[in-house]
Parts: C-alpha cells; structure tokens; sequence
C-alpha cells in the first residue's frame, strides 16, 4: 500500500483515481503530476516500484495538498465571517455561499428543519368514549 501525503492510496485502483484521494488533488492535477513524473496512469497502485513512488512524492511536494490546504480553506472562511462579508454571513447561517436558490432545495446545507405548521394531533381519548356508549 503506498502512502502519499499522509494518506494511504486503495491498492486497486488506477494511480490516476488514486492521487485523487489526495485532498487538493482532482483529475487535471493527478494526470500533470503522472506525466511531469512519466509514469502511466493506468498502473495500478499496488504494482508501483519505491522509485515510482518516490517521484510522485517529489511532483506532490510542490504543491500545497492535504494538512497545509486544509488550514489555508478554514483561515479564508475564518476571515469572510470576521470582516463580516455577505459570504461570511452565509457561511455563519449554514446557507448556499455561491448564489444558489433557497426557496427550494439547499437542503445539503441548510440541514433538515422542521415544517411550519405540522399537522394537528386527534384527541385518542375523545374518540375511544363515543364509541363505548354505542354498544
């Protein structure tokens, strides 16, 4: 099992799928980094040699994955809602950030709530004493 910054890569699957694994790697930076190291994409995790292994650490060390990117995204957010920016402040209520609709859908992010309104619970003891008297 190859481990790659920090994360340990499925021994299964194609080292294009598996790079993705990656936090801050996707499909355009996972074939850049096979090719900047010529090594093929459709090579199993499992049958990659140390060397290969090593080369693909060196393209991945030059940029910011994983830890470092994680803290980077959190420190951004952190900012908008102190400068208290209108995408701070969706942030803050757990809303869409990037212009989607509300009315419906969003709920992903604005979480199940309960409806306005529910309906009425019937009174079981109220129906349960006719019924005795008509027997």
């Amino acid at each position: 099992m190859a481990r790659i910054a920090g994360v340990d890569l499925p021994k299964n699957k194609r080292i294009f799928i598996g790079l993705t694994y990656i936090f801050g790697i996707g499909h355009t930076r996972a074939a850049d980094i096979l090719n900047k190291s010529k090594i093929d994409p459709l090579k199993k995790v499992s049958e990659l040699t140390d060397e290969e292994i090593t080369l693909i650490r060196k393209e991945i060390e030059k940029y910011k994955v994983e830890g470092d990117l994680r803290t980077e995204v959190a420190m951004n957010v952190k900012r908008l809602k102190d400068i208290q920016s209108y995408k701070g402040f969706r942030h803050i209520k757990n809303l869409p950030v990037r212009g989607q609709r509300t009315h419906t859908n969003a709920r992903t992010h604005k979480g199940s709530r309960p409806s306005v309104g529910g309906k009425k619970k019937v009174a079981a003891t109220a129906t349960s004493s006719t019924t005795k008297g008509k027997s």
